[in-house]
């Protein structure tokens, strides 16, 4: 049987970093659990001292087919080139010029949010956008 999978990002601001991703997935913010009307309610209750709140947070599919997508607090910040990135499929099926134009024009929509667009790549006979998230995180437009 298959499992399930979460995707873990450590950083520096997990709250920023999860409205970044959720916007460019669009995923949502993960709500409070079942009884709270806010996270700030639960984690008053939870007696969670306020300068912890923004330790973690999660973003999840809408539709609840996409793997959960958390985000944690640590304090070392990041220092070289992920081993593992996230490739946004933004031009599926799409070739040559329509594709480039497709994929520059999702880097152009994450710009405002906080992206930032390395470069341009072909790798066999296909063209991808090397990104960064407002942490400096790698992931591709493909």
């Amino acid at each position: 049987m298959a499992k399930e999978i979460q995707v873990t990002f450590d950083c520096a601001d997990p709250g920023a970093l999860a409205e970044f991703w959720a916007a460019a997935l669009g995923y949502q913010v993960q709500g409070p659990p079942p009884g709270f009307a806010t996270w700030p309610d639960a984690l008053t209750a939870w007696g969670v001292p306020e300068d912890q709140w923004n330790s973690k947070s999660a973003i999840v599919d809408p539709d609840g087919k996409g793997s959960r997508i958390f985000f944690q607090r640590v304090p070392e910040g990041k220092t070289v080139k992920n081993r593992v990135h996230l490739d946004v499929r933004s031009a599926p099926g799409l070739e040559g010029d329509e594709r480039l134009a497709a994929l520059e024009a999702e880097a152009a929509r994450l710009a405002p949010l906080g992206a930032t667009k390395v470069e341009v790549r072909e790798d066999m006979q296909s063209i991808f956008i090397v990104m960064q998230d407002p942490e400096g995180n790698e992931f591709c437009l493909d």
